[in-house]
């Protein structure tokens, strides 16, 4: 294990040294360092929820990508590494206001095709793209069909907007070949928001885990796959379970149509019927 002194965790961490009253060390696999105070990054419905913000000791140094990658805490002062990680086509885990979740440019095959092979997940199933704010959206996808206040009802927030990508949407076709349709987050977790809005393009956004495993709700979770990655972002332990976001496909005019029931079904519905969408037929 490196020796890392106080004044250089707290040179990195913005902390002053060598007084650390709120930080408590426990011993594992390996040595965390726990930031019981930090402020929450995801919002919304989740106010208020104690952040137990981890980083692994053993790992954290700035400099260097050794086997189990660089875990940083996702806050504001740490969004710059993860920018020039996704611009040069990285693959960085990220916390979302549901789920962890493995991130890249969704305008990079490359980092894209790297997605797939650390899931090992097919190339038939589509991937979704966050983006940072509502109105990036019509960049990817046509809404111009949606009753006006609809997305700004439902984003952000824990659900996933499937909608047709159109002839003008800037996303490249390599993205989910043969698919018409995107899935567009906009998740209610500022980490995310403000990388998003600094890489300058959509984020191609899926679960941190091994295809048809357990989804993860902490970086251990997944720690089997850090090494993938160029940067492991702590959020902590995050409140929402595994159900992950509400699915709702919006590419029929004035209908929807839930794909999967997520952690906010009831809410979804509640602010699509608010706004005249009646559920399509199944057949």
């Amino acid at each position: 294990m490196m020796n890392i002194s106080t004044t250089r965790i707290a040179a990195l961490l913005h902390l002053k040294p060598p007084l650390f009253p709120n930080f408590s060390f426990f011993q594992g696999p390996r040595r965390f360092l726990s930031f019981p105070r930090l402020q929450e990054q995801c919002n919304g419905v989740r106010r208020g929820f104690a952040k137990n913000m981890s980083l692994s000791l053993d790992s954290y140094d700035l400099s260097v990508e050794n086997k189990t990658g660089v875990v940083l805490p996702a806050t504001d002062a740490y969004a710059a590494e993860a920018v020039e990680a996704l611009k040069a086509g990285k693959v960085i885990a990220v916390p979302t206001d549901t789920l962890y979740g493995f991130a890249c440019d969704a305008c990079s095959l490359e980092a894209v095709n790297r997605i797939y092979e650390i899931k090992g997940r097919r190339h038939t199933s589509p991937l979704a793209i966050c983006v940072g704010d509502v109105s990036d959206m019509d960049r990817y996808a046509v809404i111009d069909h949606l009753p006006h206040g609809l997305l700004d009802s439902l984003l952000p927030g824990p659900v996933t907007v499937v909608l047709r990508r159109g002839e003008s949407s800037v996303l490249e076709r390599s993205l989910n070949p043969g698919f018409d349709s995107i899935g567009v987050r906009v998740p209610d977790c500022n980490f995310i928001r403000v990388i998003a809005r600094g890489s300058g393009t959509a984020l191609a956004l899926t679960s941190a885990n091994l295809s048809g495993q357990s989804s993860s709700v902490s970086i251990k979770d997944f720690e089997n796959l850090w090494e993938h990655c160029a940067f492991v972002y702590d959020g902590g332990v995050l409140p929402s379970g595994p159900a992950g976001s509400t699915v709702v496909d919006l590419t029929t005019p004035n209908q929807y149509k839930i794909l999967r029931p997520g952690s906010a079904k009831e809410e979804t519905v509640a602010i699509l019927e608010k706004h005249f969408l009646v559920e399509a037929e199944t057949t």
